[in-house]
């Protein structure tokens, strides 16, 4: 009997820790750990930050046999492995970021934005950073990774520029669109990690770019709520209208306001809440652990990585610091001013981002409330971030003819 090859077997995974794929495992595992710390000690939105970092550790535990192929896998992502199962099952044909935008319509509420229109151009002009970074990486993507083909360049260029809406149902969407398979990790954790850094990433740059004095404008809030009618009718004519202007934004409009109309119709309340509490954290729960699924070492700690995190971050700034610039813009022309923050909201991040800028504004403030007009711009967002997803796929598909 071969004592030697029997512990050989028995504590293979020591022994694979101790090589160099082993030390790439040991740096994921790091990199999951911080994900847990600041989902549990931080509070940044542990629901995504928690499930991805787990996730993480499945994906580069020590290989196995695959039980089917005969190929050595981490158990978890074998071709039988529950998180490839799961990702071929929800993300490799684009059911969860549906049902995930179900929940989050089922969770907002318009009538803000109903009673103040306008601030819907706040969650337009707050996606200069998905377009402004779509640009820039058609410059860097060849310079940094060598890429050469335009048609590669372009996808993965589109991808990473709707991760600066932090908008990750949307950015999975584009990214699965363009079968970007191979980047789908560095893709997808910066798009959820940057809505978990929303408290982070965002006070900062909006201080940079306004005064105190600006940071305490006060806005009128009206109280009364649109009527019912209104509110059944505007998820409709949404969907109508986004399905026709951009036909590739439909799926996810048409699933966040079918989400929105069952919450508003009156008639549906225990399925509301079904999508609002248990199809929520089903879903959250299944795609937070997917994505940490795809950060497998040899394509996680790359050049490319580096790239894509970086230039996610750089869309992010742009597009709260684009929200900023424009309501500035429009204070030039009117009498009754927008507190600047405003326009910070109108990126994708609901709730959290319209959450920031009013506790920005009461630190400052005390007694200056403008959550409600920063939820108007943050739903606004919502859609806009769906809309310039759509818009997106189709110029680029028509860019490189398929």
């Amino acid at each position: 009997m071969d004592f030697q090859k029997i512990l050989t077997e028995l504590f293979s995974g020591v022994v694979y820790l101790a090589s160099v794929e082993g030390l790439k495992t040991l740096a994921m595992f790091i990199i999951a750990g911080v994900l847990i710390y600041l989902a549990i000690k931080k509070d940044y939105e542990p629901t995504l930050l928690l499930p991805i970092g787990f996730g993480c550790i499945l994906a580069n535990l020590p290989p196995a046999i695959d039980a089917i192929t005969g190929a050595m896998a981490p158990s978890a992502l074998g071709e039988a492995g529950f998180l490839t199962v799961l990702f071929n099952a929800g993300i490799a044909n684009e059911l969860f970021p549906v049902l995930i935008f179900i929940a989050v319509g089922a969770m907002i509420d318009f009538s803000p934005l109903l009673k103040d229109p306008s601030m819907i151009f706040f969650g337009a002009a707050a996606q200069f950073g998905i377009f402004a970074t779509f640009l820039l990486s058609l410059l860097l993507i060849p310079a940094l990774l060598g890429e050469t083909d335009p048609d590669q360049i372009m996808k993965l260029a589109s991808a990473i520029g709707i991760i600066g809406a932090a908008d990750g149902p949307t950015t999975l969407f584009v990214a699965n669109h363009f079968q970007l398979k191979d980047y789908m990790g560095p893709i997808s954790v910066a798009a959820y990690s940057y809505m978990a850094l929303v408290p982070v990433i965002q006070p900062p740059f909006i201080k940079m770019f306004t005064t105190k004095k600006e940071r305490m404008i006060r806005m009128d809030y009206q109280e009364e709520r649109c009527s019912k009618t209104t509110l059944i009718l505007f998820p409709i004519i949404v969907t109508i209208a986004a399905g026709i202007i951009v036909p590739m934004s439909a799926p996810l409009v048409g699933s966040l306001m079918f989400g929105n109309l069952i919450r508003e119709c009156g008639v549906l309340e225990r399925l509301s809440k079904t999508a609002q509490n248990e199809l929520a954290n089903l879903v959250t729960i299944v795609l937070g652990i997917t994505i940490g699924g795809t950060m497998v070492a040899d394509k996680f700690l790359q050049v490319d990585t580096l790239l894509i995190m970086g230039l996610g971050l750089v869309a992010f700034i742009f597009d709260t610091v684009g929200g900023v610039l424009f309501a500035k813009f429009l204070n030039i022309f009117r009498k009754k001013k927008i507190n600047p923050m405003i326009g910070a909201a109108g990126i994708s991040a609901f709730p959290m981002s319209s959450r920031v800028i009013a506790k920005m504004a009461l630190k400052d403030d005390p007694s200056n409330f403008i959550l409600m007009q920063s939820t108007s711009a943050n739903v606004s967002g919502q859609l806009g971030s769906i809309v310039a997803g759509g818009m997106v796929i189709t110029l680029v598909s028509m860019l490189i003819g398929g």
